[in-house]
């Protein structure tokens, strides 16, 4: 069955940086557009960052500060995480839907979903 792990979740003080991973297990990676979401406590799922075979899309609140990247070897999607904010706190959600020509942001747009990892950033 599909599988996606998150890891490199962890407690980063502003300004300073972490990179998540996401390995994908049960799927034909190259087919699917990539996403990863957030979720922090009492607020909904947001669209962070995804990534399909033709584009990538931010949220405006990590423009400049974030990216997205795949390596297929790995079966892998990493986001890179910059200049953290306290704001960035959350559980950070890896996602996977089947086009890889579509690039939705919005969480039932997609099909497969890892466990979580925590993101906290300290003022």
């Amino acid at each position: 069955q599909v599988q996606l792990v998150e890891s490199g979740g962890g407690l980063v003080q502003a300004g300073g940086s972490l990179r998540l991973s996401c390995a994908a297990s049960g799927l034909t990676f190259s087919s699917y557009t990539m996403g990863w979401f957030r979720q922090a406590p009492g607020k909904e799922r947001e669209f962070v960052i995804g990534i399909s075979v033709r584009s990538t899309s931010y949220a405006d609140s990590v423009k400049g500060r974030f990216t997205i990247s795949r390596d297929s070897a790995k079966n892998t999607v990493y986001l890179q995480m910059n200049s953290l904010k306290p704001e960035d706190t959350a559980v950070y959600y890896c996602a996977a839907h089947i086009d890889n020509r579509r690039l939705g942001v919005k969480a039932y747009e997609y099909d497969y979903w890892g466990q979580g990892t925590q993101v906290t950033v300290s003022s």
